[in-house]
């Protein structure tokens, strides 16, 4: 087959897309960074994390933990099997069967590797009786999860068969439901602007009345839909629908970001669910003493911790801003006998919370400048006799930039800023 362009300049722009989207590959970039690989021998879709791509990954949950705890949420942990009876209840067998891992016998019962959180999750909100004073109750962990991908559709971080994640579930009164959801929505958008994804629309998936795959009442899906597509149209973004896309138990909002280059990635996803509540008999008590049934929201922020990373990678083309990057600062000597000035530096950014190494490699300088700018390092310092002398130090940026004299407190505190102020640099 062919392709047809309206202009040579539209054809140049799109293989420069092209061209683009080949150098930012998180795969390739990946491996020359340090930060990941998927060995063979692990199976398919099992990525195994290096200290480089860890440092990315705690950095990550870190602020996810902080942000939710911050929102109201409380955090909670379950664990990776489960009995299939569970799954059952919540209606996962058999809706979801085909995307989850092979069932193990043991001690005479079935047990799965969880692909979802939700319904252990369930099981934390019917532990004890529950007040309408409660609600809203938000849940949420960084939660292991397996899905068995298709080998053909696996690839990278952005789909892989083990993944971590930011997975949260609000219970609320029906009343509540649509402050809940503005209040998630307001939370994920916030939260891609920090991590430099600006520029987003909203699609709307519900369900396909033709097919057998959606349970729950005409009218459930009406409301939970109207409630979902109100809350979207008053952030004033694009609103795509998507018919036929929502899960089984509820429609759904997803964000779709566009990275630097335009391409649009499924992030952070936000459900309206009457159904699981309704099959584990999720109830608490009203303010007239009568019993209700809450609805759960379920929202993640990130999707997952992998496939997030796996868009940074290219949207940053592995440059990512200094709050983010494993090594942040690296000092590069000029001779062997300034590195122990570079060490005292270091010392000190260190004491700040900043990763900084410094390259006490036999290279010469301009080897050791090349080496961390192949490494997208944020930032470098330089120092020589001159340096030592005054209490200086070559500031030295990934863009080649460099400012020379620079007091090492005002170089210090440039660097501690920038990187507590998230700064896009």
């Amino acid at each position: 087959y062919g392709t047809a362009w309206e202009s040579r300049d539209a054809l140049k722009a799109y293989l420069h897309r092209l061209e683009e989207a080949e150098k930012r590959d998180h795969r390739k970039l990946g491996a020359e960074l340090d930060l990941y690989s998927f060995p063979d021998e692990l199976g398919s879709g099992l990525p195994l994390f290096h200290p480089k791509g860890g440092v990315i990954k705690r950095v990550m949950e870190d602020y996810v933990r902080a942000r939710h705890l911050a929102k109201g949420f409380e955090y909670v942990g379950t664990p990776h099997i489960s009995k299939q009876g569970l799954f059952e209840t919540s209606g996962h067998l058999p809706y979801y069967a085909d995307t989850m891992f092979p069932p193990m016998e043991m001690e005479g019962s079935t047990y799965y590797l969880k692909a979802m959180n939700c319904p252990m999750h369930n099981l934390i909100f019917s532990s004890r009786g529950r007040s309408y004073r409660e609600l809203p109750l938000r849940l949420f962990e960084l939660g292991s999860v397996y899905r068995l991908e298709k080998s053909g559709v696996v690839h990278g971080l952005t789909r892989v068969r083990g993944l971590t994640m930011d997975d949260s579930h609000s219970y609320v009164m029906p009343e509540q439901a649509s402050a809940e959801i503005k209040h998630l929505l307001s939370f994920v958008l916030g939260l891609l602007k920090e991590f430099g994804l600006d520029d987003f629309y909203l699609e709307l998936s519900t369900r396909d009345d033709t097919s057998d795959k959606f349970i729950g009442t005409d009218e459930d899906w009406a409301e939970a839909t109207r409630i979902l597509e109100d809350v979207a149209t008053e952030t004033g973004l694009d609103l795509v629908p998507d018919p036929g896309g929502a899960a089984y138990y509820g429609p759904k909002i997803s964000v779709q970001a566009r990275d630097a280059i335009g391409r649009t990635w499924q992030m952070s996803t936000i459900q309206y669910d009457f159904n699981q509540p309704a099959r584990f008999g999720l109830e608490y008590q009203a303010a007239d003493g009568s019993r209700q049934q809450p609805v759960m929201i379920h929202s993640a922020k990130f999707g997952s911790i992998e496939r997030f990373l796996g868009v940074l990678v290219e949207h940053y083309a592995g440059a990512f801003p200094p709050w983010l990057a494993p090594v942040q600062v690296v000092g590069i000597p000029i001779t062997e006998a300034h590195v122990p000035y570079l060490d005292e530096v270091a010392t000190r950014l260190r004491v700040e919370g900043i990763r900084v190494e410094v390259d006490t490699s036999d290279d010469r300088m301009q080897k050791k400048i090349r080496n961390a700018q192949k490494q997208k390092v944020p930032y470098m310092l330089l120092a020589g006799d001159e340096d030592l002398a005054q209490g200086a130090v070559s500031f030295r940026y990934r863009d080649g930039t460099q400012n020379n004299g620079v007091p090492v407190d005002k170089a210090i505190e440039e660097i501690v800023r920038a990187v507590a102020e998230r700064s896009q640099v």
